[in-house]
């Protein structure tokens, strides 16, 4: 059965649009048609779960499958996570409003090593035992993770999962699917489904492995593999076009996949080193991809995606072809942290325009000798070429991040950041033009398991030293923002991050002390606190205190043999929890590489030049896919917005349903996408940052239904009032309808100008017995006052008092409508609604009962019937 859920999505908790699952693009399949039903279940709120391209990309696969249904489940903001408790109502999949506990499989998102407090909070939210030992015990679905975490070290997190999928997952989820329908078919136990899932490369099931004395997993069955393989898959563009969210993400974008991998060899870089072999999309297919997404999704803005944007070689020639065609359509570009080395005047100008977006690169080190130990390839001659050319072409503030406490690091390395800025303020100064600014981030280096540096760290007395002294230096450098990362935070990464099955425990502690993922944001004191509580708690001590102390220092290695203290040194080829997880590339390569780092060696990109011999290539991963680049556009010039008006149209609508629960500033982007999505010829605004002109006449309070709004458009073609109302109508959803559309005079008034009245039916409940005829008495009691006083507070933050009476025109009680329960009446009122500030709300009308009645009333509904204009 359905979880009963609709009560508790309501206006007063923040944003439920988050949880309403009709969104453009998502996939309803019927339950029963289903043989196996899976939820994806990311553990962040919405706005972050909703725009992650994984999580798309497989939800739109999964769905693809036969006989397969995919819903979703994101992490319950505070406001609904209590709601949920104080009810007893599980947490439910946002589509389809069922318990989660119903679906087959959960599988779960994990990219960030302190996120498993929230894969905990979701399963104790859907009243899901926390560890697969409790979950044997009963009937629950399988708990299963993926992610870049789960991939490069999932031992930490074993205690709570059925199995670790490892690596990409467009082809082994769908292999997954296929497994558990047949294992259901023939009724397997859940230790024998989980025993064929381990046959599936990629598939890690820890039930199976143990850890042993010397701190190596190893399997405890013979039936098992022993390494387990990272799957690989190659991108499929088409896949990334889906959900359009209603509210605003912290990715508002379509966003495509063009190179997935990196050969850089950035020698502290784990998604470089877990996503190789590098794999370009064929440059058509992400041409096509886009022209198709930006059309059915009616986004303003398309980011293009990659672990390193400027080696996919084809992207100019992309770039430009799809300003080209959608010059006329206000698109805008964005591109993630890209390689200032190869950001040249062609990428700066798919990156321009009218709405110019930010610009991003990584130096990572101040000082080139550092630079070739990370092995980052990039001199400082590129570094000053890629910045100048974006100042020359406009940008007047760039975004830098750096890294500090890599291995082998000075203070005169760490001052050359402060160095390096300033060189690039001072190379980028020019008469009559405003100074280059810059926006820093310099977090503190954290070692990640399979990449050369995974035997270093740096104690957090170091990290806080060097912070200082950057401090200090950057006081003295004016037009730049430094941000720096906790200390805490990393070296509670870096701890968990590295460590072995031990700290399940940890982590389930940590939960219930309340460190999840947004405790760091409230409270960084609060979040450490507990996590240091469960560590100490479980008796772990020792073991964070050599991660804080940074006692794993490989460049102090050699001193510190020479004074025998060698037997507490970390040994290379001693095993490490992850040794069993097999991304392809060797341990002997990773210990030769970090030798080269030791001399400050480098090793050229292996896309690009010489193989390295990491061990990735071949059979099972596979091999570089690098593809030639197409020629060059001849680029045909930014978006010019166009400003000519031809016609006016007024359009009236209704919000009906679960619509009522979008905002204003939701629905205002709503209706912009809408037009786009219809194709229809919108004006625009002039300016710097020209927007449609579209017009809507008064905000809507959350949570109320209207049947009588109105938004003006104004168009630079003309069009046939009812071709224009259907394809309105096409691309909205159904729960807008639109009842009129009219023609104005190009020099009428806008709505939001002429807007004099509007007309509610309200429902108003009190908690005693009440016949209509009181209600009436009141009613009249109201018409006969001459004010109601109320304290009005401005926008500027100052009060005044107002006459609420003189707002209210018409009152009355709805004929019929209190035979439906005593208690609870629906109140029909005309009321000022004017947008300088002189409105009647519905809660204007129950303090007015209040007075007149002497006791308390709820506001149970608000129906907007119409819009009241200006003759």
């Amino acid at each position: 059965m359905a979880v009963a859920v609709q009560d508790l999505i309501t206006p007063d908790i923040l944003k439920p649009a988050r949880y309403l699952g009709n969104e453009l693009g998502s996939i309803h399949k019927p339950w029963h048609q289903a043989k196996v039903r899976w939820v994806l279940t990311y553990p962040e709120i919405y706005e972050v779960g909703a725009s992650n391209l994984g999580h798309v990309i497989l939800y739109n696969i999964l769905n693809a499958q036969p006989r397969q249904l995919c819903d979703r489940a994101y992490l319950p903001a505070t406001d609904l996570a209590a709601k949920l408790r104080a009810t007893q109502t599980p947490l439910f999949a946002v589509e389809s409003k069922r318990s989660l506990v119903e679906f087959d499989i959960l599988g779960f998102s994990l990219s960030y090593e302190l996120g498993a407090t929230n894969i905990l909070e979701m399963l104790d939210l859907a009243a899901i035992p926390l560890t697969w030992k409790e979950r044997d015990a009963g009937n629950y679905p399988l708990i299963f993770a993926g992610g870049q975490t789960a991939t490069s070290n999932p031992e930490p997190y074993t205690d709570f999962f059925d199995f670790i999928a490892l690596g990409d997952g467009e082809e082994l989820l769908p292999e997954i699917g296929l497994v558990l329908e047949e294992g259901k078919a023939a009724g397997l136990s859940r230790e024998e489904l989980l025993l064929d899932l381990a046959q599936v490369p990629g598939v890690y099931v820890p039930r199976f492995y143990d850890l042993t004395t010397d701190g190596s997993v190893h399997p405890n069955r013979p039936d098992v593999p022993p390494r387990i393989l990272r799957r690989v898959a190659t991108p499929i563009p088409a896949y990334s076009i889906g959900l359009v969210p209603y509210v605003e993400t912290v990715h508002d974008r379509l966003t495509i996949e063009i190179r997935r991998g990196c050969t850089r060899g950035c020698r502290f870089c784990q998604p470089g080193m877990l996503t190789r072999p590098a794999r370009d999309v064929e440059p058509d297919k992400v041409v096509a991809a886009i022209d198709q997404g930006m059309r059915e999704t009616g986004y303003n803005e398309f980011s293009l995606l990659s672990l390193s944007c400027s080696d996919y070689l084809s992207l100019p020639a992309v770039g430009v072809e799809i300003k080209n065609r959608l010059k006329d359509e206000n698109i805008s570009l964005s591109l993630p942290s890209q390689r200032v080395d190869r950001f040249d005047e062609n990428i700066a100008n798919i990156l321009g325009g009218t709405r110019q977006a930010g610009l991003t690169f990584a130096p990572e080190a101040g000082t080139q000798r550092m630079r070739d130990i990370v092995n980052k390839g990039l001199t400082n001659e590129e570094l000053l070429r890629g910045v100048k050319t974006a100042w020359e072409k406009g940008w007047d503030k760039i975004k830098l991040y750096f890294m500090i406490g890599l291995p082998g690091e000075t203070d005169s390395d760490v001052l050359g950041i402060v160095e390096t800025v300033a060189w690039l303020q001072r190379e980028c100064r020019e008469k009559g033009r405003k100074p280059l600014n810059f926006n820093l981030t310099i977090s503190n280096f954290t070692p990640k398991p399979h990449t050369p540096f995974q035997w270093h760290s740096v104690a957090a007395a170091e990290f806080e030293r060097k912070q200082r002294l950057l401090r200090r230096e950057f006081r003295q450098l004016r037009g730049v923002k430094v941000n720096y990362t906790d200390v805490r935070i990393s070296a509670m990464e870096d701890f968990i991050g590295r460590g072995d099955r031990t700290l399940g425990k940890v982590v389930k502690r940590a939960w219930e002390l309340g460190a999840g993922m947004d405790a760091w944001y409230d409270s960084i004191d609060k979040a450490f606190g507990a996590w240091a509580q469960a560590i100490a708690e479980v008796g772990l001590s020792f073991k964070y205190r050599q991660i804080e102390n940074g006692e794993w220092n490989v460049f102090s290695v050699p001193a510190r043999q020479e004074e025998g203290e060698n037997q507490n040194l970390p040994i290379l080829d001693t095993p490490l929890p992850w040794d069993h997880i097999d991304t392809g590339i060797e341990k002997k390569w990773l210990q030769e590489d970090l030798q080269r780092a030791l001399a400050a060696a480098t090793v050229p990109d292996c896309s690009f030049d010489g193989c390295s011999h990491c061990g990735v290539c071949g059979t099972d991963f596979g091999h570089n896919i690098v593809i030639e680049p197409p020629a060059i556009p001849e680029f045909i010039g930014d978006f010019v917005p166009n400003t000519n008006k031809v016609q006016r149209l007024r359009v009236w609508f209704g919000k009906l349903g679960n619509m009522s629960l979008v905002g204003h500033l939701d629905l205002t982007r709503l209706f912009d996408r809408v037009v786009r999505r219809a194709g229809l010829p919108i004006a625009f605004t002039g300016g710097f940052h020209p927007n449609p002109r579209i017009s809507l006449a008064n905000a809507l309070p959350l949570g109320a239904t209207s049947s009588g709004e109105i938004v003006d458009f104004e168009l630079t073609q003309i069009l046939d009032l009812e071709n224009f109302r259907q394809q309105l109508v096409q691309a909205l959803p159904e729960e807008i309808p639109i009842y009129k559309v009219v023609e104005l005079d190009l020099k009428a008034p806008a709505a939001t100008q002429i807007l004099e009245n509007a007309a509610y039916d309200i429902t108003v409940a009190t908690m005693e017995q009440t016949n209509p005829a009181q209600w009436e008495l009141w009613i009249d009691t109201i018409k006969t006052q001459a004010e109601f006083l109320w304290e009005q507070t401005t926008k500027s933050g100052k009060t005044h008092t107002v006459n609420l009476r003189d707002r209210l025109f018409e009152l009355q009680l709805v004929e019929g409508s209190a035979k439906i329960s005593g208690d609870a009446v629906t109140l029909r009122y005309l009321g000022s609604c004017r947008n300088d500030g002189t409105l009647l709300r519905p809660e204007h009308i129950l303090f007015m009962l209040e007075k007149v009645a002497g006791r308390e009333f709820q506001l149970l509904q608000v129906h907007r019937r119409t819009l009241i204009l200006r003759d």
